[in-house]
């Protein structure tokens, strides 16, 4: 049964207060943090503004600008709501869906480059860029905001992360620590790569330039990929070859990082 965005708030407020019981020292931050905000968006909100209160904006006006771009576009917040249940199913760490709210920085760094994107199409380009600035400072992450984000999508660890701004990264993708999304010049335009849905880059995986990443692909670590990637299978190595076809049919929700493949026609390229 799918859940509500109803449920999901009811089960994240009770979790909270199962981590106040659990927890008496952090009762305070699980009240102000969760159990005295009225909603999701506005919990969103307060945690989000928290992680980059800086000095430079005050927290509040951080607020401000991500409750605008959440009544603005409804699409952000369910988004979010997708991401908040992909870390819970994918990532074996993740025991509670309050978890990548509060504490998990893939998380917080990808909700927060929403927020720049949003920006970036409003055309409140110098703002979008201080916030990709503060992500970049704060997360260790640097998401540019002219990228664009499907939804269900799970940044596990996240450190080193790069997305160049032209990217495009469909739905329900895996992306591990490390990972380069960027272009292979020093000329503008469209440069970077367009990844497919249901595809898992595993941990420090680059993909560089105005190539396609087919649908439910597996990109093994450590892969330089510099070339379009069919549907469906399984690259590895420098520079990244076919190697096979994953044994999932769609990698991402499964997060399994290694290279057995089913068996197929297809083999490793030469």
């Amino acid at each position: 049964m799918t859940m509500t965005d109803d449920q999901l708030w009811q089960m994240v407020m009770q979790e909270a207060q199962l981590a106040s019981d659990e927890e008496p020292l952090l009762a305070d931050f699980f009240s102000r943090s969760i159990l005295d905000q009225p909603d999701l968006d506005a919990a969103l909100s307060f945690n989000l503004a928290a992680q980059l209160d800086g000095g430079a904006i005050a927290k509040d006006k951080i607020a401000a600008v991500i409750t605008q771009a959440l009544q603005a576009d409804a699409s952000i917040g369910q988004a979010i709501r997708e991401d908040i249940k992909a870390y819970f199913e994918r990532d074996a760490a993740c025991d509670r869906y309050l978890t990548p709210i509060l504490y998990y920085k893939g998380f917080q760094a990808l909700q927060l480059q929403r927020v720049s994107h949003w920006l970036w199409q409003q055309k409140r380009i110098a703002l979008a860029l201080f916030f990709q600035n503060q992500i970049s400072e704060t997360f260790a992450v640097d998401i540019h905001p002219g990228a664009r984000m499907g939804s269900g999508i799970m940044i596990d660890h996240a450190t080193g992360l790069v997305i160049g701004e032209t990217s495009v990264i469909g739905n329900n993708v895996s992306i591990l620590h490390s990972v380069t999304l960027g272009g292979s010049g020093c000329k503008g335009g469209n440069r970077h790569p367009k990844i497919g849905d249901g595809v898992m880059i595993s941990a420090g995986a680059k993909i560089l330039g105005n190539i396609s990443i087919g649908e439910g692909v597996k990109v093994g670590a450590g892969s330089l990929v510099l070339e379009t990637v069919p549907p469906h299978v399984t690259v590895a190595g420098v520079p990244a070859k076919i190697v096979g076809r994953p044994s999932e049919k769609v990698p991402a929700l499964e997060m399994d990082q290694s290279l057995q493949s089913v068996d197929s026609d297809i083999g490793p390229q030469k």
